[in-house]
């Protein structure tokens, strides 16, 4: 190793260790406590040494888990709340199936949950909740009006709100998720309009959340601060907070590191790659006619049964599907393919490790429920599997190009990816919780293409690039029944 990757090495390591430390902090004078009631995963956080504090139930939504949620739970815990936040059934590490009413009973059990901690006021609760849960929370607000004294939907999907019921609600959408803006301004209507009056519980607004989809919104501080402000005014809490939920920008910061530090130890695991000409030509022309015949098989296949729970996993069992007909076709075009050998072999599973830790070990208490539990790990395998010919294909095609090239790869890749799953989505709109993931296609393919630029061998990088892949499917997606 030169002095320059020795360096550069050194620093991805400082800044590695310094990003643990920001997420570290970031639960420091809280109480953090794992608990699980009839198969059911939750987290609680407390400030340490708190007594009789407001409670608020925090849920998450579709394809998401507890720990997409950790935001809002660090705002509010330092706010002085008491938070429970749990895994529906079919999601993160709650292997339960997902079935009509299970969302209420797995809020209910997170209801008895939080009543059992020691700092909570019983008399003093609120809900909040993501998409999916944010149509739990509404209808839990209505089904116990006692209950629970404000009602925070972010994101919000339907339920039978009233003038009175839930209790003093607060709407949240972000300015690029349009059809949630215009749900939300629905559910306002429905609900009375806007109004100020908390005291009798009629209080209802209305907050966009600038530059936010779908997704980032969770991130967003503004988001965080209009619901503590929400709940703050509907339980007369005085005291302020300076917190800033970083641990987002934290978590960047680390993914960046391991892949600099990635980029520093290459050179020497694969200093000299084989080159495999590729017909740049075949290469594109295989790109382009990839996704119109993924997308056919998914059609296809959808006649012979729900096309949603395909390979044990809603969703994403058939985007792993689409990914592999599609590099299927792809290597079939290019017709060229270098033999493996065992150190190419080892060397993709060694990237494979090295890209896990990276993307995943700081996730964990982050963003995402990257542990696979039994009923997950199993589909792991199934699901690396059928997307290794797409990233086999992507090695194949990027081989020995440079920068520029490069650059074009990536962004011929996010567009096919974003278009053919446009184009699923007008054959399959069952599917349509893929329309959310469409933004997150040319960030993903970044980091890939960067691995790429590293491990110019295509095995290398494909059963690397597969295996991770595979498991990110296998985290995020709720499992079929």
């Amino acid at each position: 190793m030169n002095r320059k990757r020795l360096l550069l090495a050194i620093a991805a390591l400082l800044l590695i260790a310094f990003s643990w430390w920001g997420v570290i902090t970031a639960r420091t004078g809280l109480v953090v406590r794992s608990l699980e009631r009839e198969g059911v995963p939750m987290l609680y956080f407390a400030p340490r040494n708190a007594q009789k504090i407001p409670g608020v139930l925090i849920a998450h939504g579709y394809a998401g888990s507890k720990q997409l949620m950790l935001g809002y739970a660090h705002v509010l815990a330092h706010a002085g709340y008491a938070v429970m936040l749990w895994d529906f059934n079919s999601h993160g590490a709650n292997a339960k199936p997902l079935e009509g009413g299970s969302l209420q009973q797995n809020l209910d059990l997170a209801y008895a949950a939080i009543l059992e901690q020691p700092e909570v006021d019983s008399s003093r609760l609120a809900l909040l909740g993501h998409s999916m849960g944010s149509g739990a929370v509404m209808s839990a607000g209505i089904q116990n009006l006692n209950r629970f004294a404000a009602t925070v939907a972010v994101s919000p999907t339907g339920a039978n709100v009233t003038p009175s019921t839930p209790r003093n609600l607060q709407l949240q959408a972000g300015t690029w998720e349009g059809r949630f803006v215009a749900n939300a301004q629905r559910l306002l209507r429905t609900a009375g309009g806007e109004n100020k009056d908390l005291a009798a519980g009629r209080g209802r607004s209305l907050v966009v959340i600038p530059n936010a989809e779908h997704i980032t919104i969770l991130f967003r501080d503004a988001s965080h601060q209009a619901a503590k402000k929400w709940l703050d005014a509907t339980f007369g809490v005085q005291h302020s907070s300076n917190y800033v939920d970083y641990r987002m920008i934290w978590y960047f910061l680390h993914l960046l590191a391991w892949l600099a530090l990635l980029g520093a130890v290459a050179p020497i695991l694969h200093p000299t790659p084989d080159k495999l000409k590729v017909h740049q030509f075949r290469s594109w022309t295989g790109l382009v006619a990839a996704p119109f015949v993924a997308s056919g098989v998914l059609a296809l296949l959808s006649r012979g049964g729900d096309i949603n729970s395909l390979g044990g996993l809603l969703v994403g069992g058939a985007v792993s599907i689409w990914f592999g007909a599609a590099g299927f076709v792809w290597l079939a075009v290019m017709s060229r393919l270098p033999r493996p050998t065992l150190r190419t072999v080892g060397l993709g599973v060694g990237l494979f490790v090295l890209l896990w830790v990276a993307f995943g070990a700081m996730a964990q208490v982050v963003w995402l429920q990257w542990w696979l539990i039994p009923a997950r790990f199993q589909l792991f395998p199934l699901m690396s599997l059928a997307c290794f010919p797409w990233f086999l294909a992507s090695g194949v095609a990027q081989q020995g190009v440079g920068v520029g090239r490069r650059i074009l790869w990536w962004l011929g890749q996010s567009v096919i990816l974003v278009g053919g799953f446009i184009l699923v989505l007008y054959l399959l709109p069952e599917l349509g919780f893929i329309y959310l993931l469409l933004p997150l296609f040319p960030l993903v393919m970044s980091i890939f293409s960067y691995v790429a630029s590293l491990f110019a061998e295509p095995w290398s990088y494909g059963i690397g690039s597969a295996l991770l892949f595979g498991w990110i499917l296998a985290a995020a997606f709720p499992l079929a029944s």
